[in-house]
């Protein structure tokens, strides 16, 4: 999508349908979800809600998922038959379980940037190859139960049919409950290292198959922990499955794709219930450590991320460096007042930056604060420039972003701020430049 948007030369706003339609296609096709693929563009990528973007989007959710089953039949990823239906006496059991693999997905989304961070400190491609096939190498001969997509070992586990894969590893069961907890648990915290050590090393670890495979393995090891208490039965499978979704919603911040793929993908319908409950409690626990979602993270620490805010959207995709303008005149420090009413003879502003030899930024003179002694000849020799001239506040930085020159412009008032990089000048940024170029992206954005 944005590879063709861009080759004929599209405009913001269909870039972005673009972009939406391509990810819907493929997620539908990969998963045979059309409407969790859809609702995951509106999700996850930000695409407003308006019949301009979502037709587009429902056509290629809808033209995925079909060539999906034309290609490979009517068969689902997970062909679970569930031997108990959703019942209201679980509903605490789904709550905690929600809670749990919400502490489960902020434990996958931090380790993926610890890891991340590590292996960025290595400046040799070669360093970060060998390193991650090392530790990539000693996690799957322990553990070749995490080796690739793991949606067959899923498929098993939640089955109850897991004993062959269980019993691959290194560290296998005996067959007594704790050891197989044991092992599911090392199996979770492994897991995320193998994903994150694969994409920081130069692979392609993926988000999608990783959280499945967890919020899978999370679920069957928290009800099988739960049914260790005299007190309670609650069904693996519905727990193994209602706990991708939990660990989905959380790891994307993102409860609705997590309830529509789970419920499209397995064919289980009738969880929908707990497949809410699970995924909203697991988005509003990650919420309360992590505001944004693996996805998100990046952008937002680099201010570069676009939301569903409009306004914080629009600022975030305009620059200052873009916006600097240079036809204000400029006059040395050690000039005199002569010199001065000759600079603003020829100016085009009311205001003269004042600088030094070496063009380092020293101040401002506006033409209204000295309108009283300009047409008196007698003075234009006695007084130099740097009695007149004064230190603006506030400076602006050409690397800021938007949002914060914005908050200058409306706490102090002015209608023109200088930019200054090293205490170099570089120009101005003005409030009528700046809404004239907010005003023209916002109609990109507009649903006509």
């Amino acid at each position: 999508g944005s590879f063709l948007g861009r080759r004929f030369h599209m405009n913001r706003k269909t870039i972005i349908i673009l972009v939406g339609a391509g990810a819907s296609g493929a997620l539908a096709g990969i998963f045979k979800a059309p409407i969790a693929s859809t609702v995951f563009s509106l999700e996850i990528l930000m695409i407003d809600l308006t019949m301009a973007s979502l037709i587009p989007i429902l056509i290629a959710s809808v033209t995925g998922a079909s060539m999906a089953y034309f290609l490979m039949g009517n068969q689902v990823l997970f062909s679970i038959h569930l031997s108990q239906s959703y019942q209201v006496d679980n509903l605490p059991y789904y709550a905690l379980l929600g809670i749990f693999t919400g502490l489960v997905s902020l434990y996958f989304t931090r380790t993926t940037f610890v890891i991340e961070n590590l292996m960025d400190k290595l400046k040799r491609k070669i360093d970060k190859i060998l390193i991650g096939g090392i530790v990539l190498g000693i996690i799957i001969y322990i553990f070749p139960s995490i080796y690739g997509e793991g949606y067959e070992f899923l498929r098993m586990l939640i089955s109850g049919n897991a004993s062959v894969f269980i019993n691959q590893n290194i560290v296998a069961s005996t067959g007594k409950i704790w050891h197989l907890l044991l092992l599911l648990a090392l199996i979770l915290v492994f897991k995320v290292i193998a994903m994150a050590t694969t994409g920081a090393s130069g692979g392609v670890g993926g988000i999608f198959a990783p959280s499945l495979f967890m919020g899978g393995v999370a679920g069957v090891f928290y009800a099988k922990m739960i049914n260790l208490l005299p007190f309670a039965n609650v069904p693996e499978k519905n727990m193994g499955l209602v706990g991708m979704a939990g660990v989905m919603a959380g790891v994307m911040h993102a409860p609705l794709t997590g309830i529509f793929l789970v419920a499209e993908f397995t064919g289980n319908y009738q969880l929908f219930a707990p497949l809410i409950f699970t995924a909203i409690f697991s988005y509003l626990t990650i919420s309360l450590f992590e505001t944004h979602s693996i996805y998100t993270k990046r952008l937002a620490e680099r201010g570069e991320l676009v939301t569903h805010h409009k306004d914080k959207a629009v600022l975030q995709m305009m620059e200052v460096s873009n916006l600097i303008e240079t036809n204000f005149r400029t006059i040395n420090k050690n000039a005199n007042l002569g010199d001065l009413v000759q600079v603003l003879s020829n100016s085009e502003r009311n205001l003269v930056a004042v600088v030094d030899d070496n063009n380092n930024f020293q101040g401002i003179i506006f033409m209204n604060d000295i309108r009283n002694i300009i047409f008196k000849p007698e003075l234009y020799d006695t007084i130099r420039v740097d009695e007149l001239m004064y230190m603006p506040e506030p400076l602006v930085s050409p690397n800021e972003t938007m949002e914060d020159v914005a908050k200058k412009f409306q706490d102090t008032g002015n209608y023109n701020l200088p930019v200054i990089k090293d205490g170099k000048y570089l120009g101005f940024v003005s409030r009528a430049r700046v809404f004239s170029q907010y005003r023209k992206l916002l109609r990109e954005f507009s649903d006509e």
